[in-house]
């Protein structure tokens, strides 16, 4: 970014935030609150091949793309990261992340652990953060208690939440682990580890 274009408010320890956890342990949720913490956060929007609906914002919700302008996206390293989910394709636009960052932004991506692995080996300085539950029974009686889905899918889910967590503590894409046992705890610390990693990168900046 040239000199000229940097506002007042630009700073330089911009930060790649990634965020990741099971359904239902309340990722969202703890997302939502450092976003909230952090005047200069902003969440990262990613686009989708999925049909956009009544309810859905352009621009809020996702990006709403054609398969062919999908395609090109990935043809031209264009994504940080994405998947392909019931036919329908995801992912983190880079430009917009690299324009904010360079701004000095706390940019946020929620995504899973294998959007997190993408991610980690494009940009190491991200910084990962994953959501962990307090137990697998209590994540099980919250998959439960939502009471929107048959115990099969449940079951499913729950499985697939255990190798979620397996492989986040495998991986090496996650710098920190929150465990959610209480909300407003979850918040802080999660907040904590973000704020101390951003002041690291502020020293670092000033040496």
């Amino acid at each position: 970014m040239t000199p000229e274009r940097r506002l007042h408010t630009d700073t330089d320890d911009g930060m790649l935030l990634i965020i990741s956890g099971p359904s239902g342990v309340g990722k969202t949720t703890i997302t939502r609150g450092v976003e909230r913490a952090i005047s200069d956060s902003v969440f990262s929007v990613s686009a989708t091949t999925r049909d956009k609906t009544d309810a859905d914002v352009e621009g809020v919700d996702y990006r709403f793309v054609s398969d062919e302008r999908f395609d090109e996206l990935v043809e031209s390293d264009a994504l940080l990261e994405w998947a392909g989910v019931f036919g329908r394709r995801y992912g983190t636009p880079r430009a917009w992340v690299d324009e904010q960052l360079a701004r000095g932004r706390l940019v946020i991506l929620e995504i899973d652990v294998e959007g997190a692995k993408q991610v980690k080996a494009r940009m190491p300085d991200a910084f990962g953060l994953f959501v962990l539950p307090p137990s697998e029974d209590v994540l099980l009686e919250r998959l439960r208690s939502r009471r929107r889905e048959s115990e099969e899918l449940i079951q499913k889910r729950f499985s697939e939440a255990k190798r979620e967590i397996r492989e986040a503590h495998e991986c090496g894409a996650y710098d920190a682990f929150v465990t959610n046992d209480d909300l407003d705890r979850a918040i802080g610390e999660a907040l904590e580890h973000v704020r101390t990693a951003r002041g690291r990168r502020r020293g670092e900046s000033v040496s």
